[in-house]
């Protein structure tokens, strides 16, 4: 990767900006800019209209599904819904399935989640459906205080012929861990669990809004039944949600959201109502358009701006994505991450006092490094370093039950985290600015103490 010629493509180097707040959001580059400028020329509503405005519009935002599905190698358009982010994807899975618990079924999630795939859990579980006289438990998998990893022998203790679903984060936006989604999915097989189709065995849901922005993910390789990411990670706007899930879910599934456009022509009467096509039965009302031609061309970008010079672009172009071209782009991005994230692990090292959380040196994790230094405010640290010219971010970052597992008081890190076109001097830059944060905010006071992490005196 020529990084330097990938950062060209973005405005904020030439600012002077320490772009390091990745994992919530990415830079937008100026083709995606002038893209969204000219879509304007003859937009249109999608899917409404005899007009060749809006005949362009529904072609235009069609085929985004079609990427969607060519970068997540899903069999077709078929398996993928749009929604605002993540969070409402995995939301959107819950009411898909909310009428299809049994009294007594349980939901499998784990400690280390983003609220947005506990919560949706927990609320379905001790406040939906207990409102209708149903019975549905919340089990909670732990992890590994000192390596954070995810303890998969208590995960397959608690998954049980009466799992329904297992819902696990593909990489966590707060330890960076990755767990093995192939092992879990062998755990969640073996459940035992009868569907109502008779097959048996849990459904598998992944978060991936931390693994697919700097990983190759391969929906049908890894068998998973439903997965969610957020283009807004992956250089587009933000109001992009991207939700895989297999075809016969889909069109078993009673949709998120009722409206114009998810019925077919002409399908609605008194008595009956009749669902439009898959993908379109799950994009009730009109959508963001806009959002959702962006979201797929930035993905179509994300390849042309790792590849060699010479090498075929995608961005202006429709033919398909070829899995082999996504995953080439993806490896070289990951490989240029991994290699960051380690750089500043390797700095972090050498600052008195600094842990950080998550898998050690060496270990695959997500290209983000959560951290604390005793005696020092996470927030009042992120707010040094922004003087400093570096942006990070301190707090829960969504990750609550984490930080209260580990015993973090206030349960807050900072967190630098990295992406395509971070550089190595943006992270000996960030490292550096941590270091003198550190040495002015830190008063004389004792060693704190407390569960997991790498501190400079080693692991804890």
């Amino acid at each position: 990767m020529d990084v330097d010629r990938v950062r060209s493509h973005f405005a904020f180097p030439d600012l002077g900006r320490v772009a390091t707040n990745n994992a919530a959001t990415s830079q937008p580059p100026r083709e995606l800019l002038r893209l969204l400028e000219s879509l304007t020329e003859d937009y249109d509503n999608v899917h409404r209209g005899q007009s060749s405005a809006s005949r362009r519009t529904s072609e235009r935002f069609e085929s985004a599904y079609d990427t969607f599905a060519q970068w997540l190698n899903a069999p077709s358009r078929r398996s993928i819904a749009t929604y605002r982010n993540t969070t409402e994807a995995i939301n959107a899975v819950m009411y898909m399935l909310l009428t299809q618990f049994r009294d007594g079924d349980n939901v499998v999630t784990t400690m280390m989640e983003h609220n947005s795939n506990f919560v949706p859990w927990y609320g379905m579980c001790h406040e939906i459906l207990p409102a209708f006289g149903r019975r549905v438990e919340c089990r909670v998998a732990r992890f590994d205080h000192a390596t954070g990893a995810l303890d998969l022998e208590h995960l397959a203790e608690l998954v049980d012929e009466r799992t329904k679903l297992v819902c696990v984060t593909g990489a966590s936006n707060f330890l960076g861990t990755k767990p093995p989604l192939r092992t879990i999915r062998a755990i969640a097989d073996r459940s035992g669990y009868v569907r109502d189709d008779g097959r048996t065995g849990s459904l598998l849901l992944v978060d991936a809004a931390q693994l697919v922005p700097s990983s190759f993910v391969d929906v049908q390789q890894l068998d998973v039944d439903f997965l969610a990411f957020s283009c807004h990670k992956m250089l587009a706007p933000f109001g992009v949600g991207v939700l895989y899930a297999k075809e016969q879910l889909l069109a078993a599934g009673r949709p998120f959201l009722y409206g114009g456009d998810m019925v077919a022509e002409g399908g609605v009467s008194v008595d009956r109502v009749d669902y439009n096509d898959l993908p379109w039965k799950y994009a009730a009302g009109t959508p963001n358009i806009l959002g959702v031609i962006a979201s797929a061309r930035a993905l179509r970008l994300v390849v042309d701006l790792v590849s060699p010079e010479g090498a075929p672009r995608w961005f202006d172009d429709d033919r398909p994505l070829p899995r082999s071209v996504v995953a080439q782009a993806m490896h070289r991005v990951g490989g240029h991450t991994r290699s960051l994230t380690e750089l500043a692990m390797q700095e972090a090292m050498t600052i008195d006092g600094l842990r950080w959380y998550g898998p050690a040196l060496g270990t695959p994790r997500a290209p983000l490094l959560a951290f604390t230094v005793d005696g020092v405010d996470p927030i009042r640290l992120a707010e040094g370093l922004n003087l400093e010219g570096v942006e990070a971010r301190a707090g829960c970052h969504c990750a609550t039950l984490a930080h209260r597992d580990l015993g973090l008081n206030p349960p807050a890190t900072c967190r630098l985290s990295f992406a395509l076109y971070t550089s190595a001097d943006d992270v000996a830059l960030a490292m550096d600015a941590v270091r003198r944060v550190v040495r002015d905010l830190r008063p004389l006071a004792p060693r704190a103490t407390g569960a997991g992490g790498w501190t400079s005196g080693g692991r804890s």
